[in-house]
């Protein structure tokens, strides 16, 4: 059973992106040969592919999170990486920074009460050396828009990104860069962000407040007003007659903050299991197949997105995002199963990334740990 959310945003989110430069076209040529040899092979009783994986195997998945030390949150992901000369495949890195919002009533400012969040995916002109400038630029734009329309959506938005209420909040900002691509980006893409958010540590914030210190006024005689008090040599204003413009009462509430020193860096973003995880169905009919290689995914007519989030403990699936790439179509039915088909991928895929980030949280906890404790000897 699929547990989708808000589900009247799901329509617009079901469609054929066939006027992205990512969907349109594949970042490699291949002859009717080439493409024919493949297919071929896909569609035999026992398919074969080039690499001898099976349909549903991945390439295999190095992850390391904390490679950016200036960055409140980062991953390094490489998918098919070469184990020989430890090179090659699709390599991505992500991290998140965390900048301060003024909220304004007026909206002079873009902060905003809860905070905002920006995803942004840049690709290096050497993972793409074929594609002029503007083909690049619209390439990042449209991966950018698939990743910040499903990440940024306010189901999965942290409630932890409030400085002070209706004063300050945090901006968050995800930057991925894409340093080579050897096929799947997408799903790469989701994973990355995924750790790099997985990793992220909020800053711990103490509300500081700012009061006058008492002070003896006195009169033009030099004597103290009828309606003060004296005592110890300052001065209370006395309450029987409160004037209109007082404003003492607002400048006891928080009015700035300051950053506590801890060990830990600060506490870990809201929501870091419901962070979603990206499933790329390669069709060819009657079979899919999954972690397509550039020259696999230059045979194929479509491709079908899937983003799944999961709830914890029960790692209960909801459905976030649906996109087909490519010029083909698929049928109602045809989604039906797919889905089915991709719900059970993305838990694989889930539960296995989950297992790889606690160990890392575990290794990163013990440097920290040590730093730390170095810096207070």
């Amino acid at each position: 059973m699929i547990s989708v959310s808000h589900a009247h945003r799901i329509p617009h989110q079901i469609q054929n992106k066939k006027d992205l430069a990512c969907s349109t076209m594949s970042t490699i040529s291949l002859s009717k040969a080439e493409k024919s040899y493949i297919t071929a092979g896909l569609k035999q009783s026992v398919p074969q592919r080039t690499d001898g994986r099976n349909l549903t195997d991945y390439r295999s998945i190095a992850l390391e999170t904390g490679v950016a030390p200036v960055a409140n949150g980062s991953a390094r992901l490489c998918i098919g990486r070469n184990l020989n000369d430890n090179g090659g495949g699709t390599e991505i890195i992500a991290a998140t920074k965390l900048e301060v919002e003024t909220i304004s009533i007026d909206e002079s400012s873009e902060g905003r009460e809860g905070g905002r969040f920006v995803v942004n995916v840049s690709c290096s002109p050497a993972a793409y050396p074929h594609l002029t400038q503007i083909a690049l630029e619209d390439l990042q734009h449209d991966l950018t828009t698939i990743l910040h329309t499903t990440i940024t959506h306010p189901t999965l938005h942290p409630k932890n990104l409030i400085i002070l209420p209706r004063k300050k909040s945090w901006l968050l900002h995800l930057d991925l860069l894409i340093l080579a691509d050897a096929g799947n980006t997408l799903d790469a893409l989701f994973l990355a962000a995924r750790a790099a958010l997985w990793d992220t540590k909020v800053p711990r914030t103490r509300s500081v407040e700012y009061k006058a210190p008492k002070s003896n006024v006195k009169d033009e005689t030099g004597f103290a007003g009828a309606n003060t008090t004296v005592e110890g040599g300052d001065m209370d204003v006395d309450e029987t007659a409160p004037s209109g413009f007082d404003t003492r009462s607002q400048a006891r509430r928080a009015t700035d903050f300051e950053l506590p020193d801890y060990w830990d860096e600060g506490e870990n973003l809201d929501g870091r299991d419901r962070w979603p995880v990206g499933v790329t169905l390669n069709l060819t009919p009657p079979v899919h197949f999954l972690d397509a290689t550039l020259q696999e995914e230059a045979a194929v007519p479509l491709r079908f997105l899937l983003v799944f989030s999961f709830s914890s403990p029960s790692n209960t699936p909801t459905l976030q995002g649906i996109r087909t790439l490519g010029g083909g179509e698929v049928s109602l039915s045809q989604i039906k199963d797919l889905t089915e088909a991709g719900q059970n991928y993305a838990n694989e895929l889930y539960t296995a990334l989950n297992a790889k980030l606690k160990d890392e949280d575990i290794r990163r906890t013990q440097i920290a740990q040590e730093r730390f404790a170095a810096t207070r000897r």
